[in-house]
């Protein structure tokens, strides 16, 4: 979402940004570099399959090419701000441009996981920094009276990547390969890159600013950084990993957790205390921002989520091609588009708390839904499923930026932009572990008891073995052979159970915690539309 902080240094500047250029081409040429970074947040996930198999690792560790990114972005985000003043907005813009691309195009040529991972790291630290100060750009390259329109420009982009991510990601994968889901950022990169350089000018109220921190000697809160830094890192390693090192029986885990536990206690006094704190942690602490915060949290693990496990159960369970399981997001994209718009409009109208609330209350029904799961569901149930999804989403996007910057002071708008953000990556990366957990444990714990039956004094398996085998025979399989591939059958069907019945406890975990965050919601203050500092949604 835009900072009040921008929108004043445009009203500032005019359109010091565009300088002569048309602001519109402006707005066009920074949508380009903000859809390709968007887009990277969802074109993996439905090709994790292809990149387990293509690089010989499990479903679980593929899952660390979406949280890897998630968590550099996240870290990123609430540094971007001081860097982009401190070392010049379009320089940092440029110089994360041209690394995004060069490491996208690192990941489609990665040799195995450990590189794959190293590269998309990078590719999340440079995206991080790329949305916020594009829309910085935006608000000083517009006058006030046309930058809801150009905003709008920018979050059809926004809203727009996502959709087709999943859809282009598993059309890659079906007919090229995995790696083209990276590759395809090269030219692309390169063309914003040229244009940005060309177009985007510095505006000189940047310029005078930047040279006052120069002069007061206002320095980056590295240490404040890192300590944010290791403990979302450390916290991803334990949620990642805590499942196959069997949690605290593993020294590693251990280990992991009393680092994030120190790097927490350390940084909270460091945050308090610091000049220039990298995060104002007392926003965190406030009934207001602090709700948001959390709210969006949810919200982030609930839509990367499901865009990464929807997929999979399609073509583990379904076997649907990459393309097809992408396209069963589709529809739930375009509804999430035009609600945009429609929340957009009925914000001003209906108290943020409320509509956060229904959006909750729809995506939880959305996730209920999905607990329906079943070997004769068709494309249409998952289809209609992300669409009720759809509905929910801007319902909390759109309002949720009226409550955040409810009370703030203007100095603290473009840090509340950030966190809300980094919220939004931290929670889907949080969401992607709990998820991978539970699919993991309860597909584990499904099987064993399902086995409990498969025993030779049970009615139902002997009946079952004896179908199978009388099935082999008629197909023309010998005695001995067909009675072990009637075993070997029923395994099969034992394991399909399982896990299907996971990842129907995934899907109903979801559920609880979009519930959970509805009283969050509700304790919202009243928000007067007049005094609110307004910016575009985040993405």
């Amino acid at each position: 979402m835009a900072g009040a902080a921008a929108s004043r240094s445009g009203a500032a500047s005019g359109s010091a940004a565009a300088g002569a250029t048309n602001p519109w081409l402006i707005a066009v040429v920074v949508s380009i570099a903000t859809f390709m970074e968007v887009l990277d947040t969802t074109i993996a996930n439905v090709a994790l399959r292809y990149i387990s198999g293509g690089l010989a690792v499990s479903a679980d560790e593929a899952s660390w090419v979406v949280t890897t990114y998630l968590v550099s972005n996240a870290i990123v985000l609430v540094a971007s701000s001081f860097i982009a003043k401190r070392y010049g907005r379009r320089s940092f813009y440029l110089a994360c441009l041209a690394t995004f691309t060069l490491s996208s195009v690192l990941c489609g040529l990665a040799w195995n996981l450990e590189s794959l991972l190293i590269f998309r790291m990078i590719q999340g630290f440079a995206g991080g920094g790329m949305v916020p100060i594009s829309q910085s750009i935006l608000a000083d390259s517009f006058p006030p009276a046309k930058r809801g329109q150009a905003f709008a420009l920018f979050g059809v982009a926004v809203v727009v990547a996502p959709v087709v991510g999943p859809t282009l990601g598993g059309w890659l994968s079906d007919n090229l390969s995995w790696h083209w889901c990276f590759l395809i950022n090269g030219p692309v990169g390169i063309l914003a890159f040229t244009l940005v350089y060309l177009l985007v000018k510095e505006p000189e109220g940047l310029k005078q600013e930047r040279a006052e921190m120069k002069r007061r000697g206002v320095r980056f809160d590295i240490i404040g950084f890192l300590l944010v830094a290791t403990f979302l890192g450390a916290l991803e390693l334990v949620l990642d990993r805590g499942q196959t090192e069997d949690w605290f029986g593993s020294n590693f885990i251990i280990v992991s957790t009393a680092i994030c536990g120190l790097a927490f206690l350390l940084a909270i006094p460091w945050l308090l205390t610091a000049g220039n704190p990298v995060i104002d942690v007392r926003l965190l602490a406030s009934r207001q921002f602090g709700s948001c915060f959390i709210v969006m949290m949810a919200t982030g693990a609930i839509l990367i989520a499901t865009t990464q496990f929807v997929p999979q159960v399609l073509q583990e369970n379904f076997g649907y091609t990459a393309t097809w399981a992408g396209l069963a997001l589709s529809p739930g994209g375009l509804v999430t588009m035009v609600m945009m718009f429609v929340a957009g409009r009925i914000t001003g109208i209906i108290q943020p708390k409320y509509l956060i609330a229904i959006g909750c209350a729809i995506i939880a029904a959305a996730m209920w839904d999905l607990t329906r799961l079943n070997a004769d569901l068709n494309f249409g149930f998952f289809a209609w499923s992300r669409m009720i999804l759809g509905l929910g989403l801007p319902l909390i996007f759109i309002p949720i930026t009226s409550a955040s910057y409810d009370g703030l002071r203007p100095d603290q708008t473009d840090q509340a932009s950030a966190l809300i953000n980094a919220a939004r990556n931290t929670g889907g990366s949080i969401g992607v572990s709990i998820a991978s957990n539970v699919l993991a444990h309860r597909e584990q714990w499904h099987q064993s008891r399902l086995v409990e039956h498969v025993i030779p004094s049970d009615p139902g398996y002997q009946q079952a073995l004896q179908g199978w085998k009388a099935y082999f025979l008629q197909h023309g399989t010998g005695a001995a052979d067909a009675q072990a591939q009637a075993m070997a059958a029923i395994g099969r069907q034992v394991a399909e159970q399982a896990s299907y019945l996971a990842y129907i406890d995934v899907f109903y975990t979801l559920s609880m915690i979009s519930l959970a965050v509805i009283p969050l919601a509700l304790i919202l203050r009243r928000v007067d539309p007049g005094r609110q500092g307004g910016g575009a949604p985040g993405h």
